[in-house]
């Protein structure tokens, strides 16, 4: 049986890493996704610090602090290709980049949508936490708050970019902004689910241990075989290739968030 047979998921941990670094990364695999270079899907698993992402849809009176506001917080902007409006990242949140090829799997952005959805909802159940989706909305919600964004972006059926899942975030990040574009809502974490349900949060609760769980309820939901890697055992798996990103662009789902 080849590599390609056995239908692998290479779930790569970055650890803390700066969102432009990551950012590259990504777009690097899913170019090595395309061409057959990497012949496994990979889920990129990684904290970032600080940082405001606009996307596609973001409409500027989502942004409610300026540049120097931003700044002055310690908190990076960028504009990206990913579905979605405006979202944050930073320290104590799960962030995942899942490069999937859906010639593999289905070629339907929506389906994609739903089972990034569902590894999540699993992952929460395992915590105690019960999750769901919101009828006309992406993402993950429990008891009517959002605890997961999801933003991604396609080319030739391969993805990147990806999810967020709140665990030990500092809430008051998202003050900054309107989150998704969604007025009103209100964000959550893991940790702070945990307190509401008068549970006392696990010892050791952190971003490893949230990600150890999704990485296994993702390989589950897309029926592959998690294979662990560090990222210097996985770049030396890509070959270097130019900034022409050639191949046919799918289109990027327009309720992604």
């Amino acid at each position: 049986m080849t590599t390609a047979e056995r239908r692998e998921l290479w779930v790569v941990d970055l650890g803390r890493m700066d969102y432009e670094a990551a950012l590259e990364l990504q777009r690097n695999a899913a170019r090595n996704r395309i061409s057959g270079v990497v012949p496994q899907d990979v889920l990129f698993l990684v904290e970032h610090p600080p940082v405001v992402t606009l996307g596609r849809r973001s409409k500027q009176q989502n942004l409610m602090a300026s540049e120097q506001m931003l700044a002055e917080r310690g908190v990076r902007l960028f504009e990206v290709e990913r579905g979605g409006d405006v979202t944050f990242h930073g320290p104590g949140q799960l962030v995942g980049y899942p490069i999937i090829d859906l010639k593999r799997h289905r070629q339907d952005l929506h389906w994609f949508l739903r089972q990034v959805e569902e590894a999540i909802i699993r992952t929460l159940a395992a915590f105690g936490i019960d999750a769901e989706r919101k009828v006309g909305f992406t993402g993950v919600w429990t008891r009517g708050r959002k605890i997961a964004s999801i933003g991604v972006h396609a080319r030739d059926w391969v993805t990147w970019h990806g999810f967020a899942l709140n665990v030990t975030t500092d809430l008051s990040y998202f003050d900054l902004i309107v989150a998704c574009g969604i007025d009103g809502v209100e964000i959550t974490s893991v940790e702070k689910e945990l307190r509401v349900r008068g549970a006392v949060a696990a010892e050791g609760l952190s971003v490893d241990s949230v990600g150890h769980a999704l990485h296994a309820a993702f390989a589950e939901v897309f029926g592959l075989n998690p294979i662990r890697m560090s990222a210097a055992s996985f770049e030396p798996k890509m070959a270097p290739m130019d900034t022409d990103e050639s191949g046919k662009e799918t289109r990027t789902d327009p309720d992604s968030h």
